[in-house]
């Protein structure tokens, strides 16, 4: 009789040599390859103090439909420089939740050098949330992630909630790098509500997509909450993003969209509504159409185009150093904008701005 791993089934599934597994009501894995083996035969998965081994994934795509999903104890990776991911999920009506003090620990410190996904160690990106439809991810407790957290692409209607990430530790010594929480792509219908993230770079960023919702967020020690870079990709369309009711802390910005110089694409109907921030260091309303190669170049171009930007309440304070508003629009690009109760103290106003569509105002 072969063994997978510690497989419990509620049901009278049984796995032996040569023999069919019956459908299991619900499985408990203690292992990565167990888990990848037996995932089509449970309603649902129990992954309880999983060790993946170095350079490969837990592997839960293609899940039946109605597959739930639970991370139980404390889910660890082992090193290797990889590109990953070390989780990957896909499926129709998956529930994917966090157990009550459950923790998923992504060992960010062994990948950690200061480079990011832009040299040194080759890091491997944590969650790919790619291919979900009608699905939840709820109440996951995640730390330490060597590169990027959740790569959300070509999922429909898929809701994120209650999702913990803390990097904190990567502030120490600036080794954490390029620590991305979400980053959203070519997907209809994400709801990410409830987050809480502490990281060094976006806690939000929406490279493609339409009708996203990102709302009751915390976040702390990164970019801020972006649109882009747009432009350069296959899929160049952002229509209809509500980034709302969020606290931005201690991070370099707290507003922003960026789209790429030269290329072309659109970003509509974007809604940032009562946005509190503090702490800023760089841009508390930042908006620039000139970046390449992932910076600025001070020249923005009107290839893609940023319409229906609704501004409103945005409240807060940024640091000494900091510049409250800057806007950099290339000719004609930036228009049907609305700007209401922005109130941002500190800092000083950029004397930059450029093609400011009324009634904004730096």
């Amino acid at each position: 009789m072969t063994r997978l791993g510690l497989l419990t089934c509620l049901s009278l599934a049984y796995w032996a040599s040569g023999a069919s597994a019956a459908p299991a009501a619900s499985c408990t894995f203690t292992d990565a390859a167990s888990a990848k083996a037996g995932k089509g035969s449970c309603s649902t998965i129990t992954l309880s103090n999983i060790k993946v081994p170095a350079g490969q994934t837990l592997d839960l795509t293609g899940l039946k439909d109605g597959t739930r999903v639970v991370f139980s104890g404390t889910t660890t990776f082992g090193y290797t420089p990889w590109e990953g991911p070390l989780i990957s999920i896909s499926g129709n009506k998956i529930d994917i939740s966090g157990a009550s003090g459950s923790l998923i620990d992504g060992g960010g410190g062994q990948w950690w050098d200061g480079k990011g996904s832009n040299g040194g160690k080759t890091k491997p990106k944590f969650f790919f949330a790619h291919g979900l439809s009608n699905s939840n991810i709820r109440s996951l407790n995640v730390k330490n992630t060597p590169v990027q957290a959740f790569s959300i692409n070509g999922c429909t209607n898929l809701n994120v909630d209650h999702v913990t990430i803390d990097n904190s530790a990567g502030d120490v010594g600036e080794q954490g790098h390029n620590t991305d929480a979400f980053d959203v792509g070519s997907s209809n219908g994400v709801f990410i509500t409830n987050a809480n993230v502490r990281n060094q770079d976006d806690c939000l960023a929406v490279n493609s997509g339409t009708n996203i919702l990102f709302s009751g967020g915390y976040c702390s020690g990164g970019h801020g909450l972006s649109i882009g870079s747009v432009g350069g990709r296959s899929d160049n369309t952002v229509d209809g993003v509500r980034i709302e009711n969020s606290q931005v802390v201690n991070s370099e910005n707290a507003v922003r969209i960026k789209t790429v110089s030269g290329a072309t694409g659109l970003v509509n109907n974007v809604t940032y509504a009562n946005i509190q921030m503090s702490g800023i260091s760089k841009y508390g309303i930042d908006i620039q159409q000139d970046y390449l190669n992932g910076g600025p170049t001070g020249t923005p171009t009107n290839g893609v185009k940023v319409t229906n930007v609704n501004i409103n309440g945005i409240t807060g304070s940024v640091s000494s150093g900091a510049t409250r508003v800057y806007l950099l629009c290339g000719s004609g690009s930036c228009s049907k904008w609305k700007w209401s109760g922005v109130s941002l103290t500190g800092g000083q106003k950029s004397t930059k701005c450029t093609n400011v569509p009324s009634p904004a105002t730096c």
